[in-house]
């Protein structure tokens, strides 16, 4: 028979055994890649909450860019040869544990509600200017400047003509040629991008899917050739503006979106007495000594109401893919930018 406890006794004590802790680690979401492609290889996902090491910071991202470059670096046909896994963006703005408001510059990882950033490479942004024109202005805001200014060498009274002026880079260089002195041409895909690179300054505007383009731009400037091109699309359009360049004209390439390459003819180049310069951000982030000032400029032209950052759309994080989708479809206009807290 079972025993029968009395009254008196005090219950039997059974042994637990201990519950496995939870499987768990603070995450954040991020964009990454697991294989190369279009837009359709962006995938949100979780990662692990980023550590900083010693001289780093981390970072909350309010904004994280996009660029033109993000749409080759997820295909890895871009000049830098990427590595899987990825997570595309190279610059951000947002905020430090301690408060401070701050942008940053990355090789990549932007695409995230949280980086890790050097304490050295992270750039205060003034109260007057917000999280969406910080995350703006410094990739596209450094290419437009060393366009116009070191690779160009705009004088007072030249002929510039913008590519592609309607989007992030031309819109500010657009502006920035007009403060260098020069008559601005820009070309665009369609009436409305014109009207707005109209209302940023341009003198004159061009379809850029003119059939002629090279015509159009010298008809643009009053039958003649220009003193210099900011090229960005590669393929016919190459030929078409080296055509119409002036004698010590300067042709900058600074992108190839239509993926089509071409080749230059030394011999016509001696002929015309024409430069084709290359342009390519990543060896000017390597002279900190010229992009210090640089950035400090833009952000206090900004602040000044003397820069206009056009954003074109707000995305959140999760739907980076049809931003980029757009961006190829050429849909958009100025800035595009992630916010990971949507």
């Amino acid at each position: 028979m079972p025993r029968r406890r009395n009254s008196g006794e005090a219950p039997t004590r059974h042994t637990r055994l201990p519950v496995p802790a939870p499987l768990w680690f603070p995450a954040v979401k991020a964009i990454q890649i697991q294989e190369f492609g279009g837009p359709e290889v962006l995938r949100l996902v979780e990662l692990e909450d980023p550590v900083a090491g010693d001289g780093e910071v981390v970072v909350e991202v309010a904004r994280s860019g996009i660029n033109f470059a993000d749409t080759h670096a997820t295909r890895n046909d871009y000049l830098a040869e990427q590595t899987l896994p990825l997570v595309p963006g190279g610059e951000v703005s947002g905020r430090t544990a301690d408060g401070r408001r701050v942008a940053a510059l990355l090789m990549n990882g932007g695409y995230a509600e949280k980086v890790v950033v050097p304490e050295a490479m992270l750039i205060p942004v003034p109260d007057e200017v917000s999280d969406d024109q910080a995350a703006a202005l410094l990739l596209q805001g450094l290419t437009a400047m060393a366009l116009v200014q070191r690779c160009a060498r705009i004088e007072p009274g030249e002929t510039l003509v913008v590519e592609a002026a309607a989007g992030g880079t031309g819109s500010l260089a657009v502006q920035l040629g007009k403060r260098a002195g020069a008559k601005v041409i820009g070309l665009a895909s369609s009436p409305e991008k014109r009207e707005l690179v109209e209302k940023l300054g341009a003198d004159a505007t061009v379809d850029s899917r003119a059939e002629e383009l090279g015509a159009a731009i010298r008809e643009a400037n009053g039958g003649e050739r220009v003193d210099a091109v900011l090229q960005m699309s590669g393929g016919r359009a190459f030929d078409e503006e080296l055509g119409a360049l002036a004698p010590l004209g300067r042709m900058v390439v600074f992108g190839i979106a239509s993926r089509e390459q071409r080749e230059v003819s030394t011999a016509a180049l001696l002929r015309g007495s024409k430069s084709v310069v290359g342009f390519w951000l990543v060896h000017l982030l390597a002279r900190r000594d010229l992009v210090a000032p640089m950035i400090g400029e833009l952000l206090g032209a900004v602040a000044a109401g003397e820069l206009e950052v056009t954003v074109g759309g707000v995305f959140p994080l999760s739907e980076a893919a049809r931003a980029h989708q757009d961006l190829i479809a050429r849909k958009t206009t100025g800035k595009l930018l992630l916010d990971p807290s949507a």
